[in-house]
């Protein structure tokens, strides 16, 4: 019953800058680990960027440098700073979250989506 509402995507020049935001509500006790991942026309869904509750953060080499993965702890909230954009990162953007719920039992969720277009 964990769900996940993403926002923050749309069109934008090459070299501009979007930040996605994802929401995680329901019954949640913890949180584990807030990543994001993408998939685009006709390829496969790849991991992005992840960050735990001890604070770290990981990326793919391909926005190395550019993106930014940030966690509001309060809000249960992670966002996606995307900087320096590239028609290379048009794709649908999807929020993961893994964690424990108040029932004890653990979750992975995922998100609706949200579109992110890069063109000129």
């Amino acid at each position: 019953q964990v769900q996940l509402v993403e926002s923050g995507g749309g069109l934008v020049q090459p070299g501009g800058s979007l930040r996605l935001s994802c929401a995680a509500s329901g019954s949640i006790f913890s949180i584990y680990r807030m990543a994001w991942y993408r998939q685009a026309p006709g390829k496969q869904r790849e991991w992005v960027a992840a960050t735990t509750s001890g604070g770290g953060r990981n990326y793919a080499d391909s926005v190395e440098g550019r993106f930014t993965i940030s966690r509001d702890y309060a809000k249960n909230t992670v966002h996606l700073q995307m900087d320096s954009l590239k028609p290379e990162d048009t794709a649908i953007y999807y929020c993961n979250v893994r964690g424990r719920g108040t029932s004890a039992a653990q979750f992975d969720s995922w998100g609706q989506g949200t579109q992110v277009t890069v063109s000129s």
